[in-house]
């Protein structure tokens, strides 16, 4: 009996041992079965990757011509005259805008020189100044439907204004303007500069697109008298003032004070507020400051003087 029981037992371990056998197989079998379903998995990753990416560079492209047109939108209101804001613009095209302008000012602009070659009278305090008002200059520049092509003259890299501008203004160097240490007699015949000077006996009328108009590069803080007209002098080019006389009136003040000395961005926007309107009414009311005392003649409301058409 004992020796029935002991087949028995032995008959037993060979059905697991042949169940695990079996039950080793069917784990294979799922293994090999499984490696293919992952290799198409891969597959799908790769796919769905590669249509992702296909995908993204579509959008770009579409937010590209979407932005482009745009700036081509916003250049013809522009040119018509359309001065309204346009927040729905992103910066990028407003900065691609700008960058083109500029640009274009540069090939067919009305040309600005500010003279600078008088800094060596100045304080220091006088030169930071400057150097704010320079800042502000461009940036109504930069802001223009049409400006100027400007020039900084006579500005020499170790003078105490060109370090003022880099450490005050900041991308000074990236400028869209040309600043060089040559004079404006350098860079144009004496015959076609104009030089803006408070001391002037002649009025500006017009701005004429054959001629440079030169501002001087001083402070209206500066004590030194007619520094900008013995420059002009000395130059023996032709001389205006701004029309103030013609079109303004002193008013009475409790300090009695009036004074007709801007500062070199002041000039700078009545004569780029003039070439754009035609008005000397507006572009002084607009930027004449009301502390100097003076204010424009109510009789004269309508521009008188028009510039000619830019070419």
């Amino acid at each position: 009996m004992a020796h029935i029981h002991s087949d028995e037992c032995e008959m037993q371990l060979n059905g697991v041992s042949e169940g695990m056998d079996l039950l080793q197989i069917d784990v294979e079998t799922d293994e090999v079965e499984e490696r293919p379903g992952r290799e198409d998995a891969g597959c799908s990753k790769n796919v769905l990757r590669k249509q992702r990416n296909w995908e993204r560079q579509l959008a770009a492209k579409k937010s590209k011509r979407k932005e482009e047109k745009q700036r081509r939108k916003l250049n013809r209101e522009q040119e018509s005259g359309a001065n309204a804001d346009h927040p729905q613009f992103t910066k990028r095209v407003m900065k691609a805008i700008t960058k083109e302008r500029l640009a274009e000012a540069q090939s067919t602009g009305l040309k600005l020189c500010v003279d600078l070659s008088m800094t060596d009278s100045m304080s220091d305090k006088e030169v930071s100044r400057l150097a704010g008002q320079l800042r502000r200059l461009y940036g109504s520049n930069k802001k223009a439907t049409r400006p100027f092509h400007l020039f900084l003259t006579d500005l020499r890299e170790d003078s105490r204004l060109y370090r003022e501008c880099i450490r005050m203004n900041e991308g000074f160097l990236n400028y869209m303007m040309d600043i060089t240490e040559e004079s404006c007699l350098d860079l144009f015949p004496p015959e076609k500069v104009v030089y803006l000077t408070p001391d002037a006996e002649e009025a500006l009328q017009t701005v004429d697109a054959d001629k440079v108009y030169v501002l001087g590069g001083l402070v209206d803080e500066s004590i030194q008298k007619k520094l900008s007209f013995s420059k002009a002098t000395e130059l023996s080019v032709h001389m205006v003032r701004l029309p103030i006389d013609e079109f303004m009136v002193k008013k009475n003040n409790t300090k009695n004070f009036h004074s007709k000395i801007l500062a070199v961005n002041q000039v700078f926007d009545i004569l780029l507020t003039f070439c754009n309107t035609g008005s000397w009414t507006e572009a002084l009311q607009a930027w004449f400051p009301l502390g100097k005392g003076y204010v424009v003649a109510q009789e004269d409301s309508k521009p008188l003087l028009v510039p000619p058409a830019q070419t």
